[in-house]
């Protein structure tokens, strides 16, 4: 009887999607437009984060105009979704160029879906693309997009545990934001705690607590991204 072959799919999937999602930075590098994956479970508030980024950079230059142009930067959003088109319509208000990526009941973004995506929304004259991921803490962590940053959010309300429960979403974010500081207090959150917890996952994460509502700590959002499209931009 002939031996049977096994082979690892998932192994295998993996890695011909870190040679696309390579192959797919290296061309935005080369364009100057610098693609960053936004990553968090359900209601955490990634699109309010969007939408508050959006209005603060276009608040320093004025208007945001219709090609996306807010604050010196021109800014496109992919929105990905198991269906609907609400967030995208909602971003797009706020003066991003944006798209909507429907995922077929898949939990998160690879390089080909991205890659597409941005045939879509178009790169020409964009410097800064946000991915807003499918909302999860498992499936977009092990997934290369092609981004050059991996910005994760954190309500407070889902508390400071979570990067013992889901260490893998920590250990490849470049930022981890703490949404929602402004009801902090009313949950059994400490930010002390959080901190700690992230530093055992990722002592290089950079730890970002804001409101969106409020406008506290968006500050120091704004203007790591503007640091970080002139430094992709050199």
């Amino acid at each position: 009887m002939d031996r049977i072959k096994i082979i690892d799919v998932h192994e295998d999937v993996l890695a011909n999607n870190d040679r696309a999602a390579a192959a797919l930075r290296a061309r935005l590098r080369d364009a100057g437009t610098l693609l960053i994956n936004l990553m968090s479970s359900p209601g955490s508030g990634k699109t309010t984060l969007l939408k508050a980024t959006l209005d603060a950079l276009g608040g320093e230059s004025g208007e945001l105009g219709e090609s996306g142009e807010s604050g010196g930067l021109a800014v496109g959003v992919m929105e990905a979704d198991v269906d609907s088109d609400v967030d995208a319509y909602a971003v797009q208000r706020h003066g991003a160029r944006a798209v909507q990526l429907h995922t077929g009941g898949m939990c998160h973004l690879d390089a080909a879906m991205c890659e597409q995506g941005l045939r879509e929304l178009g790169i020409e004259g964009l410097d800064l693309v946000f991915i807003e991921n499918v909302g999860n803490l498992i499936c977009p962590a092990e997934f290369d997009t092609g981004a050059a940053r991996k910005v994760m959010i954190l309500s407070a309300p889902e508390g400071h545990d979570k990067p013992l429960k889901y260490p893998l979403m920590f250990e490849v974010s470049d930022v981890v934001i703490v949404s929602k500081m402004d009801v902090a207090q009313y949950f059994d959150f400490s930010l002390e705690e959080l901190e700690r917890n992230v530093r055992a996952r990722n002592p290089y994460a950079r730890i970002m607590p804001l409101s969106a509502k409020t406008g506290e700590g968006m500050e120091q959002w704004v203007e790591w991204l503007r640091a970080e499209v002139a430094a992709w931009q050199q």
